[in-house]
């Protein structure tokens, strides 16, 4: 509690600031630590409570299942079921068509919504996502592991090297959640994830040109030059005009069912069936016409069978074993960023928790089994778990279902696909990836935010006009230098007083703030470290040199006080205090006071620490700047005088 005395003159009293109780090092750290790690609270429901039921809850944090299933009903089955056989329709013939974008055969895109989507129903702590291959980390895992293997020319080391990426990518994404470290997601800005997932859109829409048009010749690069490139060149005789009709007939048909699903939210299984319709009508089409004797790409043989064991596959050694390794981290954060964003996102709008750390882990560990199972990278699919949300899911029992019948699938469907056409596939991925652009949340960004607008448009132009790796490598760049700039060259504002308050604001803010006369009244809204704490100082001496002018201008008195309002400084280490002492040196020799105002407890822990508090003494640190100011006007009376 603040200690209090009269004032000089025996006035109003005084509030010092109060030294905070000393905690000790090792205090300290367990305090940084908890707050770093375990911000959360992950324990606090273990107290006070039996060793049985301590079991109990260790098995339900690892297996979330575990406590939500007790609780489980034919009412929730029913929606569950529903919900699962929606999904399933939906991501059926998706996972055929983000297979081919991962240079993978489709069955890989089916086995990929099969084990996964299992683990995470007994370790996820999302009620709504549903779990399977999405079309962006595909590509991105596509794109990059073509760059170290031909799939063409050396399939089977492909295929080993994507199930090498997905094992790392599950060991990070479980490693990041198991050290709760999940915080360094979150530098991947919202503005980056927008401007590269609207990027990876156009670049995969563009990609799916050479089935929706019918070309065999096609470049291997993403970006829209060479791509357009391709295409150009193919016109003359590389089309294939069957194939066109095909395309743009049931493209036509899956935005048509789209729009419905949107005017009419009771009819959501429309654009969700419209898929798997397509699929059957357009191989039905194929096989009695047998258009693909007529240049009709078609899916061919897709092989029987649930996934094969693949532990021996992986690369554990050699020479891809550390391209599986960085492949793998790329791929798992973007994966593990989409599907954080979409569990907290459905989260917020059912009104429940979401544990971060808890998510990672499952999301980990199921990537991990699926590499051993023959799956590449699955995450959160936005498109499958807004439908899944829509059918009315109320647990991961949806996922259960869905897998369920991809198994199904697989073991006696799969040969019906064989003349399903490719033109098709094309069509479901560009309905699907249209609605990862998204021109509302851009002009958002740039309305809010020019900094992040830049990151925004840096990740879509560099993975439009360059590749996938740069435009993301690009967005976190930007992300980075828009935090170093905020941190190396925070805010600062000058104060003026309310009229008939003691409320002192942002000048620039409030117009009809009033200045003090011989007072510089300057506050600091950030930290004080070792990369900003020269700018602070330089800063407040460009302040007064201004105001100085200013007031010498209009007849003012000369300043003789500078208070620098610190409640934002939230933390101050050994340059920032050394900047201070600089501050309060220079401001000495032009015999001006340097003031403190209300610094927070670790600031005014470290200034007493550190003999600064002793150095501009105790009597010019102040709770707020109303006192400051009453304090010091008679002294500034003296002056004048």
């Amino acid at each position: 509690m603040a200690n209090t005395n009269p004032p000089d003159g025996g006035g109003s009293v005084r509030h010092r600031v109060a030294l905070p109780p000393k905690e000790g090092l090792v205090k300290d750290f367990k305090s940084w630590g908890q707050e770093l790690f375990f911000h959360d609270a992950p324990l606090r429901g273990f107290k006070d409570q039996t060793a049985a039921k301590k079991v109990l809850l260790g098995i339900q944090a690892v297996f979330p299942i575990v406590g939500w299933v007790r609780e489980y009903n034919l009412r929730k089955l029913r929606g569950d079921v529903i919900s699962g056989l929606t999904i399933a329709s939906l991501c059926i013939p998706q996972d055929i068509g983000y297979a081919k974008l991962a240079n993978l055969d489709p069955k890989y895109g089916l086995y990929s919504s099969f084990v996964p989507p299992l683990v995470y129903a007994g370790m996820g702590s999302s009620r709504d996502i549903a779990i399977g291959p999405v079309a962006v980390v595909s590509l991105l895992l596509g794109t990059l592991c073509r760059a170290v293997i031909d799939p063409v020319d050396e399939p089977d080391d492909y295929l080993r090297l994507a199930f090498t990426a997905t094992f790392f990518a599950g060991i990070f994404q479980a490693g990041l959640g198991f050290l709760r470290l999940g915080f360094l997601i979150d530098f991947l800005s919202h503005a980056a994830v927008v401007g590269f997932m609207g990027g990876a859109a156009i670049t995969i829409a563009l990609q799916q040109l050479k089935g929706f048009l019918g070309i065999k010749n096609f470049t291997k690069k993403t970006d829209i030059i060479s791509v357009m490139e391709s295409v150009f060149k193919a016109a003359r005789h590389g089309w294939n005009w069957q194939t066109i009709v095909i395309g743009a007939s049931f493209l036509t048909f899956i935005l048509v069912a789209k729009f419905i699903g949107k005017k009419n939210k009771k009819l959501f299984w429309v654009p969700a069936i419209a898929p798997l319709i397509s699929v059957v009508v357009s191989t039905f089409f194929v096989f009695i016409t047998r258009a693909d004797k007529q240049g009709v790409q078609i899916v061919k043989h897709i092989d029987q069978g649930i996934n094969p064991i693949s532990a021996s596959q992986i690369f554990f050694s050699g020479k891809y074993f550390k391209e599986g390794i960085r492949i793998g981290g790329i791929a798992g954060m973007v994966a593990l960023t989409e599907a954080v964003a979409i569990a907290r996102t459905f989260a917020a709008m059912k009104d429940y928790q979401i544990d971060g750390n808890k998510e990672m882990i499952a999301l980990g560990t199921m990537n991990v089994a699926g590499s051993l199972t023959s799956c590449y990278i699955a995450t959160g699919s936005f498109s499958r778990s807004a439908v899944n949300y829509m059918a009315g899911c109320h647990t991961a029992v949806s996922n259960i279902v869905m897998a369920i019948v991809v198994a199904m699938t697989l073991l006696f469907i799969t040969p019906l696909f064989k003349y399903t056409p490719n033109a098709i596939l094309a069509a479901i991925i560009i309905s699907a990836v249209l609605g990862l652009i998204d021109i509302d949340a851009a002009v958002l960004i740039w309305k809010i935010d020019k900094l992040d607008f830049m990151a925004c448009m840096g990740a879509f132009f560099g993975v439009v006009f360059i590749s996938v790796e740069i435009g993301l490598l690009i967005s976190v760049a930007i992300s980075f230098a828009k935090i170093l700039l905020q941190v190396t060259r925070p805010r600062t504002a000058i104060l003026g007083k309310l009229p008939g308050t003691d409320v002192y604001r942002n000048t620039y803010q409030y117009p009809e703030a009033n200045k003090i006369p011989g007072f510089l009244i300057i506050r600091i809204d950030s930290a004080i470290y070792f990369s900003n704490s020269n700018y602070v100082r330089e800063r407040s001496l460009r302040w007064l040199r201004e105001e100085e002018e200013e007031a010498k201008e209009v007849g003012l008195p000369a300043i003789k006080f500078v208070i620098l309002e610190m409640s934002p400084v939230t933390d101050i280490d050994t340059s920032g205090i050394h900047s201070l002492e600089e501050l309060h040196k220079s401001l000495e020799k032009k015999e001006i006071q340097l003031i403190l105002a209300n610094p927070g407890p670790t600031v005014t822990e470290k200034l007493h620490a550190s003999k600064f508090a002793e150095e501009i003494e105790e009597k010019h640190i102040f709770l707020t700047v109303a006192e400051a100011v009453a304090a010091c006007s008679p002294k500034l009376a003296e002056h004048q005088a």
